[in-house]
């Protein structure tokens, strides 16, 4: 019984090792860019796109200060067993056909296809410094029933002397300081307070008071973080101790929040989704708007 066994294992061994591989003697028609990265120098904001269908792919750069293209090595992967022309790491100018170069890739077959490798130039936004313009607040219990309302924070008396208004003198200056391992910008945020030296205290001083400064204290005093996620368009600030808001960052325009209530832009504003819970027994009223249940917060800035 056991000469049996070691027979069989030992013919299915024999079979396995006698067994052609499927694959050989096909050689690849893959003649893709598949990945393109920059360095020296150069901050690649997020992973490369590439467009197989047109051949293009887009890479972008952020722009600082002796940001040039016209000695560019890119680092380019392409299909299995293809080879590229200019080769991988070969230095390039960019800059002597409007940012952008061409590249062939040549498959195992020998076939060919031309891709074009496109720099995109990226400016970050929030560099610089910014003047607090105002905090709009959208709040109110069924607004479809008229509770809803768009109101200048400062513009209501039910904030402490340093209420919303305290912070209308203050800058909000951006810095660069690196970019994550995906491709996302980050920096240091100062928020200086004005002449008046004061920061605001979010406390509805009415009945009931209450403290809201967790609700709108969304901008750190002092120094902060600041990091930009562009797969989702967000903003999130860090607070020196560790906790974060999230908000968007939006250009002019207006836009329309429903039962014939609208909020205008003028330059750029941050944007916060305040959470809150509806309260009919409080509709109309200034504390339901603001304590209980706002829904949204623009913070209007005005670049310097």
């Amino acid at each position: 019984m056991k000469r049996i066994n070691y027979l069989f294992i030992l013919t299915v061994l024999l079979f396995a090792a006698c067994k052609k591989d499927p694959a050989a003697g096909i050689q690849s028609h893959e003649r893709a860019i598949e990945a393109v990265s920059l360095s020296d120098g150069l901050v690649q904001v997020g992973p490369a796109v590439v467009d197989r269908p047109n051949a293009t792919v887009t890479v972008r750069v952020l722009l600082q200060a002796g940001t040039t293209f016209n000695a560019v090595k890119p680092t380019i992967q392409t299909s299995y067993k293809s080879s590229v022309t200019p080769a991988s790491g070969q230095v390039v100018d960019f800059a002597a056909n409007s940012n952008r170069a061409k590249y062939t890739v040549t498959s195992e077959t020998g076939e060919t296809r031309e891709w074009t490798v496109i720099i995109q130039p990226f400016t970050e936004a929030l560099l610089g410094t910014f003047t607090i313009q105002d905090y709009t607040l959208y709040g109110g219990t069924g607004p479809q029933y008229g509770g809803g309302s768009v109101l200048n924070m400062a513009s209501k008396s039910v904030w402490p002397a340093n209420g919303p208004a305290s912070e209308y003198d203050n800058t909000l200056t951006f810095t660069y300081t690196g970019i994550t391992a995906d491709g996302n910008t980050q920096g240091d945020v100062v928020n200086a307070a004005g002449a008046d030296g004061a920061y605001a205290d979010f406390t509805y001083i009415k009945n009931p008071v209450t403290d809201v400064n967790g609700k709108y204290r969304v901008i750190p005093k002092g120094t902060g973080k600041w990091l930009h996620n562009y797969a989702n368009n967000t903003i999130t600030f860090t607070f020196t101790d560790g906790t974060t808001k999230v908000c968007t960052f939006d250009g002019a325009g207006t836009s329309d929040l429903g039962n014939g209530l609208k909020k205008t832009i003028t330059d750029n504003a941050f944007t916060f989704a305040i959470a809150g819970a509806d309260d009919y027994g409080n509709i109309y009223s200034d504390y339901d708007k603001i304590v209980k249940r706002p829904y949204k917060l623009w913070v209007d800035v005005k670049k310097q």
